[in-house]
């Protein structure tokens, strides 16, 4: 154990659990990993990374004498008095969050006045304050609580813990806060130290805007294609504009992904539940369901009705870098495409077997040039790198077609073109 860093404990052990967890033992502490998946434990103490998150494993590897993966909550509750919350919370049918592991942690929760659970899930706004009453209701008033957002990106999750932009400390101001704001002091990050509630809306908040910047450019791109103008010419003019700013300005098939469409939802269904109408997440959550089947419209266009047309789908997982298929486009894409009658294959270099889990009835490939053969269409649905680096004159070889759709605007139509396809993105003239 570091005699200088406090040892943690770690509650759910995917994303977000795991990337914190290896963090923190880059940094110097101990840290007790608690799942209740067994499973998942055994593969973690056997050294087998249960996700794909690029060098989580090197990591994990690197601290294997700091991290303790246990099904006991004890073990955490032993030796760590900052006990670092990372379950799940998807949505319901309601669009509310489903808080369920949430509410078995708390429960498991001995009386004690020396522990603190410590937030990273995104929880609705007033989750902190129901807690804490639950922890005085039951005679656990000395178990502190601390709201502390995690703001990682898949693909990119340990940097962005390494490196964090901001790091925000929800809490009542008392030794539990101090304590949390002491584990992040080494990463030098500016610090938003506030209550709990408004911790908790700065997550919800963050990820909202993001996307309705996102549906703001792909409403842009629309617009583009009716009046000849170009969306990334459009992007890089208002891009440079320090109060807008490039990021999130790249038109394509919409967001997914664990984060955006939950939490979207969640801030547009806490507004109702407080009885105010949060027009604007309406419209954002629209126009991004519309992109998608916007691609639909532009295959139609092309193939004409999409009956025993063959449809090949580069990419499956929400973005390049990562093997997360939660509110992927290609979940959406898959079933509208099969609805209309069209055969559709399949490749991604990672999410395969994640797919398998939600995709049934297509073709998985091999490889990029196997997932072509014979199609008569082809769409982009994630950035992989190595689809941009294709031959694509090969590509053009192993169709039955000519039509390429960009869904993310990331290949070089001169190239595309000067190798006989069709290209058409998003938004680009």
């Amino acid at each position: 154990m570091s005699a200088s860093r406090e040892p943690i404990g770690v509650i759910g052990t995917g994303y977000v659990g795991l990337v914190t967890a290896a963090g923190f033992a880059e940094l110097g502490s101990d840290v007790w990993c608690i799942d209740i998946d067994a499973e998942k434990i055994d593969r973690l103490n056997g050294g087998e990374i249960p996700i794909y998150e690029p060098g989580l494993a090197e990591l994990v590897a690197k601290h294997r004498r700091r991290l303790h993966f246990s099904t006991d909550i004890g073990d955490a509750l032993e030796h760590a008095r900052l006990l670092f919350v990372a379950v799940g919370t998807p949505p319901t049918y309601s669009g509310d969050a489903d808080l369920s592991a949430v509410h078995a942690v708390v429960d498991s929760m001995p009386p004690s006045d020396r522990h603190a659970l410590v937030m990273k899930s995104t929880v609705p706004v007033g989750t902190g304050a129901s807690i804490k009453r639950t922890f005085a209701e039951r005679g656990k008033d000395g178990f502190r609580y601390v709201s502390c957002p995690e703001f990682l990106k898949e693909g990119s999750a340990i940097a962005d813990f390494l490196s964090p932009d901001r790091v925000v400390v929800g809490d009542d101001g008392d030794w539990a806060g101090d304590a949390v704001v002491e584990l992040y002091r080494p990463l030098g990050a500016p610090l938003v130290r506030t209550d709990i509630a408004s911790s908790e809306m700065v997550k919800l908040a963050a990820n909202a805007f993001l996307a309705t910047k996102i549906s703001f450019i792909n409403e842009i791109a629309n617009v583009c294609e009716v009046t000849g103008a170009t969306v990334t010419e459009v992007a890089r003019g208002i891009g440079l504009d320090d109060r807008i700013g490039p990021k999130f300005l790249q038109a394509g098939i919409g967001f997914g992904g664990s984060c955006f469409p939950k939490d979207v939802n969640a801030l547009k269904q806490l507004a109702g539940n407080s009885g105010y109408h949060f027009q604007l997440l309406n419209s954002v959550i629209e126009v991004n369901e519309l992109q998608k089947r916007r691609v639909i419209g532009k295959l139609q266009k092309h193939l004409g009705g999409l009956v025993g047309k063959r449809v090949a789908l580069l990419g499956l997982a929400f973005k390049p870098n990562t093997d997360d298929m939660r509110e992927a486009s290609s979940l959406v894409l898959a079933a509208r495409l099969q609805a209309d009658g069209a055969k559709v294959g399949a490749y991604d270099p990672v999410a395969e077997e994640e797919a398998r889990k939600l995709i049934r009835g297509i073709d998985f490939a091999p490889g990029p040039l196997d997932c072509v053969r014979d199609a008569d269409a082809v769409v982009l649905v994630t950035e992989w790198d190595e689809f941009v680096a294709l031959d694509w004159a090969e590509v053009a070889g192993e169709m039955a077609g000519t039509v390429v759709i960009d869904g993310r605007n990331a290949l070089d139509p001169d190239v595309i073109r000067a190798a006989g396809l069709t290209y058409e993105g998003v938004g680009r003239s």
